[in-house]
């Protein structure tokens, strides 16, 4: 395994990256009343410390009533609470790494334990799935409200220093609540028949952080097709429907699209072996990020179920790198479980690579 185009530096706009390996957002839930603590930034830092290119925070809230569907998960809005992140910042940069924050809003995806009340969530059409009612319809007041707060929590991540902001437009949570048909039944411009009609609200959100940050300042956005309440969910059925669903978003400020499977190695469309980053980013030209079971033998649902998983092979991943099908590759377990994977895969220290415990999403090690 020669790892060589893994271990390439990477360019783009202010962003100068090392290497290829990003630190996939993983969701922890170790901030008492949403403010981060010394271990949190501490376990970055080990990331950093560990030679990753790039590490991607967990979702962090935006300030916005509803944003977050747990206590202990952090915020990004609040003097207190940025002044934690400024400590996380400062760590990861003193390690020598480079940081971006995950800014985000659940929408109506209630909280898988202990979380606010059933009226708390707020979202497009008031819908946690197709026909699956769950808090509220959002107003034109509550969506005004959001924007700016996207925007607000972009600005913050450049004033506090970090090296870029991604944006979670995925999964399900509030931004991919309205790209998808089935929750999005809004009759007025936020809403419609067409993912161009839908990708609105994403538009404006874009807009609102690009004219946030300047022209510069790297903007990450985060999709998928599969969704938590629905892993077959499709946005797009064609490469004709992806770009019109994705270049609008690229027309509005993302400059890099994070393309989310449960599997990376899986092709999107027939036809081609292209998956879903290669895809978007044949359509759009834009720099293109990979995730999905990198580097492990399962998939991140079967971790959530208590599975273990095993080293795998990087040799597809190298291939399609090699290919050039897209730019970086964002590694997520296997970081998770070893702050020094990056460093040994480099090393080609296969044998020290370790299997994945399921123990390892609730601790900071």
């Amino acid at each position: 395994m020669s790892n060589n185009s893994l271990f390439q530096p990477f360019s783009f706009k202010s962003l100068k990256l090392p290497n290829r390996i990003v630190m996939a957002p993983m969701t922890r839930g170790f901030s008492p009343g949403g403010v981060t603590t010394e271990d949190v930034a501490g376990y970055y830092a080990r990331r950093a410390a560990g030679k990753v290119g790039l590490i991607l925070s967990e979702g962090t809230g935006i300030g916005r009533p509803g944003s977050l569907n747990g206590f202990n998960y952090p915020r990004f809005h609040g003097e207190k609470e940025l002044a934690s992140w400024k400590g996380v910042i400062d760590a990861v940069h003193a390690a020598g790494g480079l940081m971006a924050p995950q800014i985000w809003h659940v929408g109506a995806v209630p909280a898988m334990g202990d979380g606010p009340s059933a009226d708390a969530y707020e979202s497009p059409s008031g819908l946690n799935a197709p026909d699956k009612p769950l808090g509220k319809v959002m107003t034109e007041q509550d969506i005004a409200d959001t924007i700016a707060a996207f925007g607000a929590a972009a600005a913050d991540a450049k004033r506090l220093g970090f090296d870029a902001v991604e944006i979670h437009g995925a999964h399900g949570y509030l931004i991919d609540q309205f790209f998808w048909e089935g929750t999005n039944k809004r009759q007025d411009a936020y809403g419609g028949a067409t993912i161009t009609e839908r990708n609105r609200f994403a538009v404006d959100v874009l807009r609102s952080i690009r004219a946030a940050v300047g022209p510069d300042f790297p903007v990450i956005l985060r999709v998928s097709q599969w969704k938590l309440q629905d892993y077959t969910a499709r946005i797009a059925k064609t490469p004709e429907e992806m770009e019109e669903w994705l270049q609008p978003l690229v027309d509005a400020g993302a400059d890099i699209l994070h393309c989310s499977q449960r599997r990376f190695w899986e092709a999107e469309f027939e036809g081609s072996d292209l998956n879903f980053a290669g895809w978007a980013k044949k359509i759009t030209g834009v720099p293109t990020i990979t995730v999905g079971s990198v580097g492990l033998s399962n998939d991140v649902v079967a971790a959530f179920g208590g599975a273990s998983s095993h080293p795998a092979s990087l040799e597809e991943l190298e291939r399609r790198l090699d290919r050039g099908d897209f730019d970086l590759v964002a590694v997520g377990r296997a970081i998770l479980q070893d702050p020094k994977w990056t460093a040994k895969v480099r090393e080609g220290r296969t044998s020290d690579l370790m299997d994945f415990e399921a123990s390892a999403l609730g601790s900071l090690s």
